[in-house]
């Protein structure tokens, strides 16, 4: 774009972006959505959920459920409407998905389901669950483009510290929080850097909401009135007056 007449750009790119689920949720809304911000579209989601943070006192019971939501999905043809759960889209993607999930394992990360490809005809991968991924990881840092949902713990009432920690990220495509505690939500909500912010639901989109993320997720915004700038020139006209 520089090389021919330096035209103008707006790049929507990658992202490993935050959910924050505190304990005071609704539960079983926020292990429903939580599913769906991970596994939809078989994780092929520039907005997926690439890492949830879950407060220390629901995180078993959060972790339970979702395995059990995650068993009742159904692997198959993506032309079926009773399909959940379809082929990734290319033999290579799903290649570097096992890998990465190998690493994940040898990185110590604990894999609680899924973690290799389903064994039958076609390119499907198992939806696969992490627990006890450490910061720092390759699994807390690169994105996996797939059905990988990676949980992490962090401890009760610790908002500023899990807000670092959502924010410790190279990419600010999107976010989510869960909590009944309105206050909190839009705490969460000011302080995580990214260009969309999910409050008690996620992958809700409207054409009137600007849409584009911060840092290496790229700039400029998809949508909303904002979007029309991206199409438009600036002039300033400056004239003396002095007749």
């Amino acid at each position: 774009c520089a090389k021919v007449n330096v035209k103008k750009v707006g790049l929507e790119l990658g992202g490993k972006s935050p959910l924050i689920i505190f304990h005071d949720c609704d539960l079983d809304k926020a292990v429903r959505m939580a599913c769906g911000a991970v596994f939809f579209n078989k994780g092929e989601n520039c907005i997926a959920a690439g890492r949830l943070f879950v407060e220390d006192s629901i995180h078993d019971e959060f972790l339970e459920r979702v395995v059990k939501e995650v068993k009742k999905m159904k692997i198959g043809d993506p032309l079926d409407r009773s399909t959940d759960h379809g082929p990734q889209n290319h033999r290579a993607h799903l290649e570097k998905l096992v890998e990465y999930c190998d690493i994940g394992k040898k990185e110590g990360a604990t894999l609680v389901y899924g973690g290799k490809q389903v064994d039958r005809p076609g390119l499907f991968m198992e939806p696969t669950i992490f627990t006890d991924v450490e910061d720092g990881t390759m699994m807390s840092i690169e994105e996996s483009f797939g059905p990988v949902m990676i949980i992490s713990k962090f401890m009760d009432g610790d908002i500023e510290g899990v807000i670092a920690r959502a924010n410790n990220t190279e990419y600010g495509l999107a976010s989510g929080v869960f909590t009944k505690d309105i206050n909190k939500a839009m705490t969460v909500a000011d302080s995580i850097k990214a260009g969309t912010v999910f409050v008690n639901t996620y992958n809700k989109t409207d054409v009137a909401s600007p849409f584009g993320g911060f840092k290496q997720s790229g700039f400029g915004k998809d949508l909303g009135e904002e979007a029309l700038n991206e199409y438009l020139q600036t002039k300033a006209v400056t004239v003396e007056y002095n007749l």
